[in-house]
């Protein structure tokens, strides 16, 4: 297999590859990190790179293929995105704050995906503390799109989404507090999947917001997704918010059968801050599931508009509760000669925090004050619950809500980043799903002049399976998700 088919191969064809004894896990390693040797410098989508830790596990599990004690994903590489622990490896959430910060113990999903059997090959870049849409808040530096070296890649994902798309890795983590799993993945044209809240276990993620926080996989397709949810997803003694709800075999249920499938099409994801292009691309997508045998149906979702404004009231709230540990005494960043306590705070958490991460912390701890906390927080609160019931009202008449990923394709760097509030909107069609705490999914939906497109599935809470198997008849049907940038520009 020449080495473009190999780096862009899905993860089920290197399963099989590696079954067969076709390729070894140590030559499969070796390519993908020579990928990323050649792509990073100029892509600046992995920030630690584990060579070393990354050979000796597809050594240990070429021994396992060798003797057929084979998991569901022995030998395949991966990367993490920087936000998950790993014990013995750097683990810098993106920020100066912790850039040299190496944890003793693994985040579950991280010991989850190795009792599979995948290799770590490093940790990818991505908003400082998750916080940001295209990737340019990160302490060091910025991500470019893979497609076009002039656009972001989305984010906070976006290190995940482009070393995904340009070949340094067949699969990814990330998490979605408000669509930064599913932002970058239709930005950089790869599939990203957001479980609902509890499906799988944070411990071990640096918490932004930890009612919003949510990790999911990140691949070529539907089906590879499903692959690593399963792996991925289960209940977690050391995290309250994990559900004790027992982990379907996402891959083995999957199949192409959406006969019947009601897939209901919001009037408010269709409006005036929709791109026409992206909004022609969608439908096309949505037409082709309806020949496979889908219904669509126009429902409602009447406080939609409201997301924005209550996810950055709760958001920032619960980001300034969680940062609050980072203060330059225990942990973390801490100033050089301070003269007193009140400066050691000051002086480490200013010059630790990034512009973007500063804002939030302020505007959260203004909600969560005393005189406004029933004005702003408590107000919120509610307002997300009337959002969630519009969602469970719909889902009374349809299966699966679609909608576009994003308004757009991706956008110049510095085109949004001195206005927060046009970077704010990138995530108009996501925030609302992570605020009910369901499901959603971005697959590949075309292209606006060699621009990814993504279209947004959102399943009922726990419902995974109906989703993925939308997403996997479309791949079925169409060739979008096979496409990738030109590997040989990248790695020249």
């Amino acid at each position: 297999m020449a080495d473009t088919q190999l780096l862009t191969a899905p993860v089920s064809e290197l399963r099989q590859l590696l079954s067969d004894r076709a390729i070894s896990s140590v030559e499969l390693t070796r390519a993908f990190l020579r990928q990323i040797e050649l792509c990073n410098p100029l892509l600046n989508a992995v920030v630690t790179i584990c060579e070393d830790h990354a050979l000796e596990q597809a050594a240990l599990a070429d021994k396992q293929l060798a003797t057929g004690e084979i998991a569901p994903l022995t030998g395949v590489p991966l990367l993490h995105k920087d936000i998950f622990c790993t014990h013995g490896i750097r683990t810098t959430c993106g920020s100066r704050m912790l850039a040299e910060f190496t944890p003793a113990y693994d985040a579950t999903v991280v010991s989850k995906l190795q009792s599979a059997g995948a290799v770590t090959l490093g940790k990818c870049n991505m908003d400082e503390f998750a916080m940001g849409s295209s990737n340019e808040t990160s302490f060091f530096g910025t991500v470019k799109n893979p497609w076009d070296l002039d656009c972001v890649p989305g984010g906070s994902s976006g290190g995940s989404a482009a070393a995904v798309a340009a070949g340094m890795a067949p699969l990814a983590t990330g998490t979605d507090t408000g669509g930064s799993i599913r932002q970058p993945a239709s930005l950089c044209g790869i599939t990203g999947l957001k479980p609902t809240y509890g499906r799988v276990s944070r411990l071990g993620i640096i918490a932004f917001a930890s009612s919003l926080d949510q990790a999911g996989p990140m691949a070529r397709t539907a089906e590879d997704c499903a692959l690593a949810l399963t792996a991925m997803a289960g209940v977690d003694g050391g995290d309250s918010t994990s559900a004790d709800k027992p982990v379907p075999n996402f891959h083995g249920a999957l199949n192409t059968d959406i006969q019947g499938l009601r897939i209901g099409l919001p009037k408010q994801f269709f409006n005036d801050d929709l791109d026409d292009q992206v909004r022609a691309r969608v439908l096309e997508a949505l037409a082709e599931l309806e020949k496979a045998g889908a219904t669509l149906v126009e429902i409602d979702l009447p406080h939609s508009h409201y997301a924005i404004a209550t996810y950055y009231v709760i958001a920032p709230a619960e980001a300034s509760a969680n940062l609050a540990r980072y203060d330059g005494v225990r942990f973390g960043y801490r100033c050089d000669d301070p003269q007193n306590l009140e400066d050691l705070y000051l002086r480490s958490r200013s010059e630790g925090f990034g512009e973007e991460v500063q804002r939030r912390i302020l505007v959260g701890t203004y909600a969560l004050s005393a005189g406004f906390y029933d004005a702003y927080f408590n107000k919120a609160q509610q307002v997300r619950r009337v959002i969630t019931e519009d969602f469970h009202r719909a889902f009374e008449q349809v299966d699966v809500i679609a909608g576009p990923s994003a308004p757009g394709v991706a956008f110049p760097f510095g085109a949004k980043q001195q206005d927060p509030i046009a970077m704010y909107m990138e995530d108009i069609y996501t925030l609302a799903v992570n605020l009910a705490g369901l499901p959603g999914l971005s697959t590949p939906a075309g292209f606006i002049n060699g621009m990814p497109v993504g279209l947004q599935l959102i399943g009922r809470p726990f419902d995974e399976q109906t989703i993925l198997n939308a997403a996997h008849r479309l791949q079925t049907d169409t060739d979008w998700h096979q496409s990738h940038p030109s590997l040989g520009d990248l790695a020249s």
